[in-house]
């Protein structure tokens, strides 16, 4: 019997040990992404559980990374949510904390329609303050978000709390 899903994506996140500062374990996420064939298993697999949706929403960086490649396996567009100045014409903002910084997110105005069903798809749930700020922005760009799927969930930090009801989806918990 092969190894489940799981176990084999956590075989393939790599802990990185106080990174970016001390007491913080990254989790690196790049041995699974050289993996195709498990990669390409873990893109099909966030479809697969995916609610019907207009359009894929992905927080910069690794949302990115997770997000465009299940946005093509539903034949959806991708939104990307992008940090500060990075955007080019008007946007929305909308400011969050991490365990250790605070930053702003943005999306263009016009990236969303009223109404729109929108996954935001990203790496990790943490505190939950990326998630809820991108939650936040996507609504006041007039999208409904039907749910959140991350490849990990950091348990300790209850990050599904500040997600005011949107259902959560999770590969991996730690």
């Amino acid at each position: 019997m092969s190894a489940s899903l799981a176990d084999r994506v956590r075989s393939r996140v790599r802990d990185v040990p106080d990174y970016p500062q001390a007491g913080v374990t990254f989790r690196d996420i790049t041995p699974l992404l050289a993996d195709g064939p498990l990669f390409g298993e873990v893109v099909r697999h966030l479809a697969e559980i995916a609610p019907p949706v207009d359009l894929i929403a992905g927080m910069e960086a690794r949302g990115f990374l997770l997000g465009v490649p299940v946005a093509v396996a539903l034949g959806v567009g991708f939104v990307p949510v992008r940090k500060e100045g990075k955007l080019p014409r008007a946007i929305f903002s909308g400011s969050y904390d991490l365990e250790y910084c605070s930053a702003v997110l943005e999306v263009h105005q016009d990236a969303v329609t009223a109404g729109a069903r929108v996954l935001v798809i990203d790496d990790v749930l943490a505190t939950g303050g990326t998630a809820a700020a991108t939650v936040e922005l996507l609504r006041h760009a007039g999208a409904e978000v039907v749910g959140m799927s991350f490849l990990m969930e950091l348990l300790a930090l209850e990050g599904r709390a500040k997600l005011d009801g949107v259902p959560v989806e999770a590969l991996l918990a730690y």
